[in-house]
């Protein structure tokens, strides 16, 4: 009889510790299906680093040698130009003439007086964003020397790029984080929770644009991350 007492105590306390053994795990399970999902936000004003400024002109005309000359004195008038201005060798290159035969153009709907459209560019790529935003502006001595740079053209746009992202990534990253915690701590606080640890965590797409169309010069760089956090009684 003694023996079968102990037995049923030691049952029970099994089954007992066993319930809650399971209602620990069941708690644990809906604990850690609690998450909140944020994104966190961070951007910054940088400066272009890098530019590549295309200087495009046109010549007309019916014969292509003396055209062609008139292509190389322009080309070096160009050249010298930058140069003065402080524009180094190795920033300078020349792409080959574009050469259009109007009389060979079968969709042409006015007959040209000239023949030959020719269009040859200049292209300065440089580091030195500063100087050649300068010298944009002083185009008009190459107009005083029969030089008409093409503006307004898609095709020949000035680009300013920043190149330096991986500099600015990490400090970047970790603030668009730091926003993201604040905002889920906030959350967690609001619903009467604790905020736990990261669950899953997305860096998200940094992205470069223009600050607005009159300062390509200056980019907006964003990223967006999105963190998942367990939520915790």
């Amino acid at each position: 009889m003694k023996n079968r007492i102990i037995e049923s105590t030691i049952i029970a306390v099994g089954l007992l510790l066993l319930g809650l053994s399971i209602k620990s795990g069941i708690n644990a399970f809906s604990q850690r299906n609690r998450t909140v999902t944020v994104k966190g936000l961070a951007e910054r004003e940088m400066p272009a680093d890098k530019v590549i400024w295309p200087l495009p002109y046109k010549e007309v005309g019916n014969d292509l040698p003396t055209l062609y000359n008139n292509l190389e004195k322009k080309n070096r008038a160009i050249i010298s130009f930058l140069k003065s201005k402080g524009i180094k060798d190795e920033e300078i290159s020349i792409s080959a003439p574009l050469v259009v035969d109007m009389q060979a153009e079968r969709y042409s709907v006015s007959k040209s007086p000239y023949r030959y459209n020719i269009t040859s560019v200049v292209t300065v790529m440089s580091d030195n964003v500063d100087l050649v935003r300068e010298l944009m502006s002083e185009q008009g001595e190459l107009l005083k020397q029969g030089i008409a740079v093409i503006g307004e053209d898609y095709q020949y746009r000035v680009q300013f790029m920043f190149t330096k992202l991986n500099d600015i990534k990490p400090q970047m990253i970790e603030e668009a984080t730091k926003n993201a915690r604040a905002t889920a701590e906030k959350f967690a606080k609001d619903s009467g929770s604790k905020l736990g640890k990261i669950q899953s965590a997305n860096q998200g797409q940094f992205s470069i644009t223009d600050r607005d169309a009159n300062t390509p010069h200056i980019k907006n760089i964003r990223v967006v991350s999105t963190v998942n956090y367990y939520l915790k009684d």
